[in-house]
């Protein structure tokens, strides 16, 4: 693969809880939830490539391989605190046209739920998205209105985001995560 252009063709979102009172194990509880504990997994950053195919986890899980090096664009949290409010997600805007790139984000907070964690995930995406298309919006307004904005201009097509949230419990580390897994 070295010296060689890699550019994934497909891609899925993905997400897990885990728990132990060992931080590290609650980490791989959470990729084991997630599906994704078998690969190594490498970190990049947030692009969603031209004409690359969005799968089920059912889909894209059964094009992996135990062992084999897999990219990914993931957002981790985790508290030890009982009863906070922890979360991430990873959020993804679709331009008009399969030929371009969009974008990812990764969000995490503590004291939100799914709703605006996944919100938030979007609002980033489609925002970097956006000024990297020339779509012209007023940052200081709602995410709703400038969501419309985005639609309107038929420049992007759609975002998702996947927030995986959950409540610390006592004596016990708790992670989520939230991951787009690239593949081949």
């Amino acid at each position: 693969m070295f010296g060689q252009t890699f550019v994934p063709t497909k891609a899925f979102f993905t997400r897990g809880i885990g728990r132990h009172k060992n931080k590290l194990q609650s980490f791989e509880l959470a990729l084991r939830d997630a599906g994704i504990e078998k690969l190594n997994l490498v970190y990049v950053s947030s692009i969603y490539p031209p004409n690359c195919t969005l799968l089920t986890v059912e889909e894209g899980s059964t094009l992996l391989n135990p062992g084999q090096i897999t990219f990914c664009v993931m957002a981790r949290n985790a508290t030890d605190e009982k009863g906070r409010l922890v979360g991430s997600a990873v959020g993804m805007a679709f331009p008009g046209s399969k030929d371009n790139y969009g974008y990812i984000s990764e969000h995490t907070a503590f004291g939100k739920d799914e709703k605006e964690i996944g919100d938030f995930a979007e609002d980033l995406a489609s925002t970097m998205l956006a000024t990297t298309l020339g779509i012209d919006f007023d940052p200081e307004t709602a995410y709703d209105e400038r969501r419309e904005i985005y639609l309107m201009s038929g420049k992007i097509i759609e975002s998702k985001s996947l927030p995986s949230v959950t409540q610390g419990v006592a004596g016990m580390w708790t992670t989520t995560i939230s991951a787009v897994v690239f593949l081949p």
